[in-house]
């Protein structure tokens, strides 16, 4: 039993492009290039990611298990892409106003199909039966990670950058 409905789930998709358009924009170039490990994804970096699976993943396999539920799904390489796609040397503005512009064409596109069947479904190679409804809940799942993500790397940046204590604004 699911009690998330379509619409609930892009009403959330919709309320999320507002809070990434607050934790993203205003950036300085030291904020969205600072990374608190080697490793780490930069906001930059995050932005980018963010805009390639707008328009490369959920909504795009959804479509695909709309129009082809025969499949093989084509397969993607999200983190793959950080490096192949050169991130580090994109524009933050124009990446982070490129993401919201097609998070809400995506929330228009999935109020143009809550009577599509969501229980339509396609193998996929690793993950097995893979239902449109399952990929619109893990959209606003990976929403919710990266929200997190974003929210922690502000955090760090905060504590290196301000060099004080903050202990009195709770347990992190």
């Amino acid at each position: 039993m699911t009690f998330m409905t379509i619409s609930s789930i892009s009403t959330q998709l919709e309320q999320n492009r507002t809070v990434f358009d607050g934790l993203l924009h205003g950036k300085s170039e030291t904020e969205f290039l600072w990374r608190p490990e080697a490793q780490k994804w930069c906001l930059l970096e995050i932005a980018c990611h963010l805009l390639d699976e707008e328009q490369e993943d959920f909504k795009a396999r959804i479509k695909y298990i709309f129009e082809r539920p025969e499949g093989p799904m084509p397969s993607i390489n999200p983190p793959a892409w950080v490096t192949e796609r050169n991130y580090i040397s994109k524009d933050y503005e124009t990446v982070v106003q490129s993401f919201l512009e097609e998070r809400k064409q995506s929330v228009i596109w999935l109020r143009e199909h809550m009577s599509a069947n969501w229980d339509q479904s396609i193998h996929h190679a690793q993950l097995g039966v893979m239902s449109a409804r399952l990929f619109l809940h893990n959209w606003l799942a990976h929403d919710y990670l990266h929200i997190r993500q974003i929210v922690r790397l502000q955090y760090a940046f905060l504590k290196q950058q301000g060099g004080l204590n903050l202990n009195y604004a709770g347990n992190w």
